[in-house]
């Protein structure tokens, strides 16, 4: 007789159906595992010997096959630990045999018996209710699974004692429930930054639109500063989007005690990342900062020590929404919509412009190493802006009276604006102006008279591409939202083209 266990395969945030069929034969005493396992899975029959042992269970002196189906799909991680050893429990007797009918089971076994938290839970939570299955999970994840329904079935134990109790009746196991993440650190404020009017009025531009922002200036003009408080002025995510953001942290297994959260991500990784760490791969095709930033900011400091390879690698993720990672193999698809927010010096040595100073290597210190971003990458990037030095006078005057709660009120209404004119135009995918398409675009941002003039002049003036003429109007919609106005004015397009025109100033300068 064939045991089957339902459980999942991973490809991205999407749980794959799998079949884990145990049999147990008469003949010479082994422990087979098939079906494309990788290393991990390979190792399971060891964890799982150990684990009914140290539960009062022996395997019986007969032929295990195990075979995992379809067997073409590769299995990789150590969650199938859980399902093959209550397959082999079901085999022998130990649980009834129709007792795992319509539950999926994901989980890793101790060789004490305990079953320890994987990554992965939330999606193969998700796609076990779409079958109509309830989920078996370990309890560190318990919380973590509860979220993707309310009526579903959820049994999270401690141990594969707990479970075997539960199954012959002999306890009774609560069901799990969600859980929130405790915000125990206070979120940088705007009221901490003095000066920088101009760099504060274009971060909350950049957030009420969701737009792409390049911070230009020296050394110690707050460029970092005022990045690092992007978070505090924009909007908690939707449940949508706390889901979407949780799959994919799950998938990466940086979920902790199973508590979502629903600040939006905001990541910073090293000038020295590679590339599968910017965009995902590796052996297994883990996602990378532009997906674990989805719903939220990635920023990068320092942005030209990037590899020039690695930067022009987020040219599709900017574009789509979404990045592909394609092996020989397999290819695997992580949502990747973030919000793009980098910072960087006018030169190598940062004083490239500033009054009364000439640097020794010339003009060629600034173009050697503004060359290093491409000219693709930087059409891509809604607003340029150049950030002075703060003046000591600057310091020395009191703190503002305006901080991220009112910046973020405004953001809050720009928002709610644009997700009802999308919603209103059947285009509920739609969230932000700067996920507006070339055609929607020209619904919702076509400019008056004035606008259009100033447009069609600025555009020839400053040789605008069609993505460029595209994020001006773009930009200039969302500062016609910031204004409560329904059409898009010149005043908009002005501060708009302003934004654009920044990006040429920084080499005129040097």
């Amino acid at each position: 007789m064939i045991q089957r266990v339902a459980t999942v395969a991973f490809e991205g945030v999407d749980a794959r159906p799998v079949d884990v069929q145990v049999h147990v034969a008469a003949g010479l005493p082994a422990f087979t595992i098939v079906g494309l396992p990788d290393k991990a899975v390979s190792e399971a029959r060891e964890r799982v010997r150990a684990a009914l042992i140290a539960s009062g269970l022996a395997l019986p002196a007969r032929r295990i096959t195990v075979n995992l189906a379809p067997a073409d799909l590769p299995k990789e991680g150590s969650h199938y630990d859980l399902p093959i050893a209550l397959g082999l429990m079901a085999a022998i007797g130990a649980i009834p045999s129709d007792a795992l009918g319509g539950f999926t089971v994901v989980g890793e076994l101790a060789l004490d018996g305990a079953i320890a938290a994987v990554a992965g839970v939330l999606p193969a939570a998700i796609g076990a209710n779409a079958r109509g299955h309830g989920l078996i999970c370990p309890a560190a994840c318990g919380a973590e699974a509860a979220w993707a329904s309310p009526d579903m079935e959820i049994l999270a134990p401690q141990s594969l004692i707990q479970l075997a109790n539960h199954m012959t009746g002999r306890q009774v196991m609560g069901r799990p429930e969600p859980r929130m993440k405790a915000q125990v650190e206070a979120m940088l404020d705007l009221k901490d930054v003095k000066g920088q009017e101009t760099a504060k009025r274009a971060l909350e531009v950049a957030a009420a639109g969701g737009h792409n922002l390049l911070f230009i200036g020296p050394p110690g003009a707050g460029k970092s500063m005022l990045a690092q408080r992007l978070p505090s002025i924009l909007p908690s995510l939707s449940p949508a989007e706390m889901l979407d953001v949780s799959m994919i942290a799950s998938v990466a297994g940086s979920i902790e005690d199973g508590a979502l959260m629903d600040r939006r991500p905001f990541r910073a990784p090293h000038h020295s990342a590679s590339m599968a760490a910017m965009v995902g791969g590796g052996a297994k095709a883990k996602p990378g900062e532009v997906s674990l930033a989805h719903n939220g900011v990635l920023f990068l400091d320092e942005l030209p020590e990037f590899s020039p390879q690695v930067l022009d690698s987020l040219r599709q993720p900017l574009e789509t929404g979404e990045v592909l990672i394609a092996r020989a193999n397999h290819r695997v698809t992580y949502p990747s919509r973030f919000q793009l927010i980098a910072a960087m010096n006018p030169c190598r040595c940062g004083r490239a412009g500033e009054p009364g100073f000439t640097c020794k290597r010339g003009a060629r210190c600034a173009d050697e190493y503004q060359a290093r971003l491409s000219g693709p990458f930087l059409d891509r990037i809604d607003i340029h802006l150049e950030v002075p030095a703060v003046s000591a006078s600057d310091l020395v005057l009191p703190a503002p009276t305006e901080g991220s709660r009112e910046v973020a009120a405004r953001v809050a209404m720009a928002r709610d604006i644009q997700m009802e004119r999308y919603a209103a135009l059947g285009r509920r995918d739609v969230r932000t102006n700067a996920e507006a398409s070339g055609p929607l675009l020209d619904q919702v941002a076509t400019p008056d008279a004035g606008g259009a003039a100033l447009l069609r002049d600025a555009a020839d003036a400053m040789r605008l591409s069609a993505r460029g003429y595209h994020r001006v109007l773009k930009v200039a919609r969302t500062l016609a939202d910031l204004d409560g106005a329904d059409g898009v004015g010149r005043r908009h397009l002005a501060e708009a083209l302003a934004y654009r025109a920044a990006a040429e100033r920084p080499r005129a300068a040097a």
